[in-house]
């Protein structure tokens, strides 16, 4: 049942008629396509031996990809979903409106939910811990949605964790805001799951220009991850994410095929932070102004602004910090009368030195 016309935005999910599961990606995204990252795919067409993989529900067998499986499967198999990004110059994962089998949004799915009622105890879990965030933070179950396993219906009541969305910037402002005095108030049942500096402890590190300190520093104050004690009811304490998604009206589409974008270099600058309203969600946007080029080519020196697509420098860095950023130098170059003609801007992404790319402020 293709869909035509359709509005989407990150975190929405869509299934194509073969299985496979794509989560849109972010708010840029050509005409009539929308840039995906491949999330799972029907047992009828992919198997993991990973045993993290499996996910089973109401929908079927599914295994989720790992690393660049889903690239990989989609690029062999499907090619259909495989579409060239003109400002990139890059083949990418999406897929045309005609080609959409079924849409799940999150908002939506989380309305099912409440309305059928808590049928096992992580549904039970999930509406306590609703009740409390929206009691103390004057929003409404409206600004929230649901995602990841308990989106396509696959969650296990024993193990997997409650994932919300949260809807709009000052929604979102006065959720960490929220966040932060629950953790603070002990009967709230809700903690800062980055409140200890060992809870990295015996997890693979993979970066190399900021440390596990650092990085639990960082992840501690944006406040979205938590920790829900559910002990008096199902006997363990549940992770409760809070993740930032853009209203309806904040969002503007910047995928233009005219505009050209070069990589000049690899570049390491330090700078200081003069906006971070686009800070919290995907892709990250952070206006800045360079202080010292320390490594790659003088155009360092005119960047204006980081455009992270990288989860983990989400709502990374805030206004007026003095921060240390290392990635890809990128020339932006828009032709259209009026527009801004050329500008400089480093972006964090998937690419051959992932790990060697750091936002971090100076603390």
């Amino acid at each position: 049942m293709a869909c035509e016309h359709l509005r989407l935005r990150d975190r929405d999910s869509v299934l194509t008629c073969e299985g496979l599961l794509f989560r849109v990606f972010g708010y840029n995204h050509p005409s009539n396509v929308y840039l995906c990252d491949a999330e799972y795919a029907s047992a009828e067409i992919f198997q993991s031996p990973d045993p993290r993989a499996p996910r089973e529900g109401e929908n079927g067998l599914f295994y989720k990809f790992y690393n660049d499986e889903g690239m990989k499967l989609v690029a062999k198999n499907y090619p259909r979903y495989i579409f060239f990004h003109e400002m990139l110059g890059l083949e990418l994962v999406g897929i045309s409106e005609k080609d959409v089998f079924k849409v799940h949004r999150p908002q939506e799915r989380l309305v099912e939910l409440l309305k059928q009622g808590p049928t096992d105890e992580l549904l039970a879990a999930m509406e306590r811990v609703l009740k409390i965030v929206t009691s103390h933070s004057g929003l409404s179950t409206g600004d929230f949605g649901v995602f990841g396993s308990m989106l396509h219906a696959f969650h296990h009541p024993k193990y997997s964790d409650i994932d919300f969305t949260v809807y709009g910037k000052e929604q979102n402002a006065k959720m960490r805001k929220t966040l932060q005095a629950l953790y603070s108030d002990k009967s709230s049942g809700l903690s800062n799951e980055f409140a200890s500096d060992h809870v990295m402890d015996g997890k693979l590190w993979l970066f190399t220009n900021f440390d596990v300190k650092d990085f639990i520093w960082h992840q501690r104050r944006k406040q979205i991850y938590g920790l829900y004690d559910d002990r008096k009811h199902s006997g363990r304490v549940i992770k409760a994410e809070f993740e930032p998604v853009k209203a309806w009206n904040e969002i503007i589409n910047e995928y233009n095929p005219r505009h050209c974008i070069t990589r000049r270099g690899w570049v390491k600058i330090k700078a200081r932070v003069t906006s971070d309203d686009d800070g919290p969600f995907i892709p990250s946007v952070y206006g800045i102004e360079p202080l010292e080029v320390l490594e790659g080519p003088r155009a360092a020196g005119e960047v204006t602004r980081v455009f992270s697509y990288m989860e983990e420098f989400r709502q990374q860095v805030h206004k007026d910090e003095i921060v240390i950023i290392e990635g890809n130098l990128e020339e932006v170059q828009t032709p259209e009368p009026g527009a801004e003609g050329c500008f400089y801007q480093v972006t964090l992404t998937y690419c051959s030195r992932y790990y060697d790319q750091v936002l971090r402020a100076l603390h």
